[in-house]
């Protein structure tokens, strides 16, 4: 298990990469390599639009609040195999990491903890080529491309987490 410095807080808490209000027209029209959504309301947003997504990771909470009934219903109602996964909060496990490697499309992976940094495990198990989208909290969604670019940006990020036992 690793755990987020406090010194790394601040720059992860800030869009990642695109910040958008709205799914955008070439995502709903060119599928890319694969599609993750990170977080409940980002989730519950893309099923109810007709988007599915091919891996979704939730926790069924909001800002730390439990989901709201209709998002909690939208995500339970979509029919994916789902995994569950230990994560607590501030910190990212082999579990979660070893998640996005399953085969399986689509697939519902149900944290228990939190999912805050999935992102980050997101980008270095996934393809180029794949999207991922997350929420960013009162301003909107972050779409994160998934290139050779962002696999070192992100792998930096990960390098400055402290391992720590389970």
């Amino acid at each position: 298990m690793w755990r987020l410095p406090d010194r790394l807080r601040p720059v992860l808490g800030r869009p990642l990469g695109e910040l958008v209000s709205e799914i955008p027209e070439w995502l709903r029209t060119r599928r890319p390599v694969v599609l993750i959504t990170i977080g409940d309301v980002v989730t519950a947003h893309f099923i109810r639009e007709g988007v599915p997504p091919d891996i979704a990771v939730v926790d069924f909470k909001v800002m730390r609040d439990r989901s709201s009934p209709e998002v909690k219903a939208i995500v339970q109602k979509w029919q994916a195999p789902e995994v569950r996964v230990r994560n607590p909060a501030g910190t990212l496990t082999n579990e979660l990491f070893e998640a996005f490697t399953r085969p399986e499309r689509p697939l519902k992976i149900v944290v228990e903890g939190e999912e805050d940094l999935a992102v980050i495990p997101a980008v270095q198990q996934t393809p180029v080529g794949a999207v991922i989208v997350y929420g960013q909290p009162r301003e909107g969604m972050v779409i994160v491309r998934v290139s050779e670019q962002s696999k070192q940006k992100f792998m930096e990020f990960f390098k400055q987490f402290e391992k720590v036992s389970e």
